[in-house]
């Protein structure tokens, strides 16, 4: 079947202009013409089109794709699992970048407009910007970090003494939870796992599920965050963690 220019610019959701600069350069040249000169497309250029929209998607260049379609050892089956390797390697990049961010914004607390006396009372031998440099420099760009950057630097000292017993009061009935013997994945822990995301979103940032989860694994992950749990109650990290991914998918 023969498709016309304006077709495959449509179901492709490229341009018709960007058609004919791969023409150009020879990257997809049509199989045929109509008897007016027009561009014809066939099933075999559309699959081609597809492996340049997969490799362009990963940040190839256009001339590193020609050579790597044109290459006479490689055929569609060879693309389609390099292009999935690939992709799976850079959405795991993506989730660590994801995890990071939101470890950045947990620990960072940034702007805080508090007189070192006030720090101490609110947060007495913790250290609220000491990453802060470090999440600037890697994600200050991220819209998720200028959101929570905006939130915490209208705090005032009353705002963050709330925070820390909204906190308080949420740790204290967790580890009442843990130590009634309930499983993580009973009613009450996931309620609590719940009541933990709703006061990072209202707090910080919007804090979805799949977020939610990325911080469940880093707390046992990253051994700063564990110590910060195993400091309330033993086991409570994992516990947390257990609980979180619980909560997650029963109202999935």
């Amino acid at each position: 079947m023969a498709y016309t220019v304006g077709q495959v610019a449509k179901s492709a959701g490229v341009t018709v202009r960007t058609l004919h600069h791969y023409d150009e350069i020879g990257l997809l040249s049509p199989s045929g013409r109509s008897g007016t000169g027009y561009r014809r497309y066939d099933d075999a250029d559309l699959e081609r089109l597809q492996h340049i929209r997969y490799y362009r998607e990963l940040g190839f260049p256009l001339e590193e794709i020609a050579a790597i379609l044109d290459d006479p050892a490689s055929d569609p089956a060879t693309h389609l699992r390099r292009q999935h390797e690939l992709l799976t390697v850079r959405i795991k990049r993506l989730q660590e970048m994801v995890t990071a961010i939101e470890f950045a914004m947990e620990a960072s607390k940034l702007n805080i407009a508090l007189t070192p006396q006030e720090r101490f009372e609110v947060f007495g031998d913790l250290d609220p910007e000491a990453h802060a440099e470090e999440a600037e420099q890697r994600w200050g760009g991220t819209e998720a970090y200028r959101e929570s950057n905006r939130r915490v630097s209208r705090y005032t000292k009353d705002d963050w003494l709330r925070n820390k017993a909204e906190n308080e009061d949420w740790g204290r009935r967790f580890v009442e939870v843990m130590s009634s013997g309930a499983p993580a994945d009973s009613p009450a822990a996931m309620e609590l796992a719940e009541e933990h995301r709703q006061l990072i979103s209202r707090w910080y940032y919007e804090c979805s599920y799949e977020v939610h989860t990325g911080l469940a694994d880093m707390y046992v992950a990253d051994e700063r965050f564990t110590a910060y749990f195993e400091r309330i109650r033993t086991g409570m990290a994992a516990y947390l963690s257990e609980a979180i991914h619980a909560n997650a998918i029963s109202r999935a």
